[in-house]
């Protein structure tokens, strides 16, 4: 891997094969940067007052792009999407089109005012759950999301789990996601996920489906904290020597296409954030009439954080 001190996010050759997109599986839309939360780690530096949400027009586009594309799973984040006006109606007619759907969801959001049915809303749906918990320690979750988040995430869990979520043979999967406190890789997700399983039923009565250990990109709110303590760097250099060319087969973006609130086309979300689009600029729009199969996919030294130690992607690590 070349040593270049290149800031995240630029465009340089992080020694990568060209990567091409396969076929398309995986929609990921970012319904806007509004959240109930302001997580230290935040990629896309959301929070209670960013005002970003997507148009009703652009929303209505997603059902007929998801027949047009015979895409299989529809990925909704944010913010927090479940704050959009239009996610329960957008996940209806999803749902009765017979695609999966994903909601990225903080476990906070269950208990906030006006949304006291949501977890009933999502089981109803069958909708599969990714839940943030980045420890099973009280200490260490308040510190990187704030103060009492850690007790009523896992009031939400808890609320989860009494619907069936996590139950075996109930087909609802609530998936939580690890992401290291500071500038370090996550350790093996098989081992972290057994911790996880342990502690959160013997301290708390919560079962879930799986653990993903997720890697923090170098890139928002994460990389100016590590700017401000001079440790970005080191950080950097942390993710070069860690590459391991094998995980390239399995990076999400070989497999999905990531739509900002503007509805504007990015090969992941990390992209989206650093503002690097599509080698050829495209809307969602496009994916009407457009297949982005063995389309070139832009890549830069954030990459690496995908593909350091085990691997890094949406779906939690890549290699054992």
């Amino acid at each position: 891997m070349p040593q270049s001190q290149t800031p995240a996010g630029t465009d340089i050759d992080p020694g990568f094969a060209t990567l091409r997109r396969h076929d398309l599986r995986t929609l990921q839309v970012n319904l806007g940067y509004r959240c109930n939360q302001a997580c230290s780690h935040c990629h896309v530096a959301a929070g209670p007052h960013r005002s970003e949400m997507m148009a009703t027009e652009t929303l209505e586009l997603i059902p007929a792009v998801l027949r047009a594309r015979g895409i299989s799973t529809l990925d909704l984040t944010g913010g927090a999407p479940e704050l959009h006006p239009g996610f329960r109606d957008l996940v209806r007619r999803v749902r009765a089109l017979g695609v999966a759907v994903i909601d990225r969801c903080n476990l906070t959001i269950l208990s906030e005012p006006g949304q006291e049915d949501l977890a009933r809303f999502l089981a109803d749906q069958g909708v599969n759950v990714v839940a943030s918990l980045p420890c099973y320690l009280e200490e260490n979750v308040d510190r990187q999301r704030g103060l009492g988040v850690f007790q009523r995430s896992i009031a939400g869990l808890q609320q989860l789990n009494r619907l069936g979520y996590g139950q075996g043979g109930s087909g609802l999967e609530v998936d939580l996601v690890y992401n290291p406190l500071g500038p370090s890789l996550p350790p093996p997700q098989a081992q972290l996920e057994e911790a996880y399983k342990l502690e959160l039923q013997a301290r708390y009565g919560v079962v879930f489906n799986r653990l993903l250990a997720l890697t923090n990109m170098p890139i928002q709110r994460f990389a100016a904290a590590l700017r401000a303590s001079g440790s970005l760097e080191d950080y950097l250099g942390l993710l070069r020597r860690s590459h391991r060319p094998e995980n390239l087969d399995q990076v999400m973006c070989r497999s999905l296409i990531n739509v900002d609130w503007l509805g504007n086309l990015y090969d992941c979300d990390f992209n989206q954030q650093l503002e690097l689009p599509l080698p050829r600029p495209r809307r969602l729009a496009d994916l009407l009439h457009w297949d982005p199969a063995a389309t070139p996919i832009r890549v830069a030294e954030h990459c690496l954080g995908c593909t350091a130690g085990s691997g890094s992607s949406c779906g939690g690590a890549l290699a054992s």
